[in-house]
């Protein structure tokens, strides 16, 4: 395994990282963003009302893409056993 082997591998690592966390975190970025404009209009300061909504899209998000994020992983897996068994050539 060389430095390109390495980078490669990182390339990868980190794409696949942002893959399985987009799903979860754009909706949640958006629930927040939504609260907290709500928030600023109702002048209503109170913290359960902007982390219960998060949780919940979390929750359903993490339901409705697991087998995406799954599919990802299994991809990456197949493909980083691929290149030890090859010797990462």
């Amino acid at each position: 395994m060389n430095e390109t082997d390495a980078l490669e591998l990182l390339r990868l690592s980190v794409w696949v990282a942002v893959y399985m966390a987009a799903p979860l975190v754009l909706p949640t970025m958006a629930v927040g963003i939504v609260i907290a404009f709500v928030q600023a209009l109702t002048q209503v300061q109170e913290s359960t009302l902007t982390f219960v909504p998060k949780m919940v899209v979390v929750f359903f998000c993490a339901l409705a893409f697991a087998g995406f994020m799954a599919s990802q992983l299994n991809t990456f897996s197949g493909e980083l056993y691929a290149r030890v068994q090859n010797g990462f050539e």
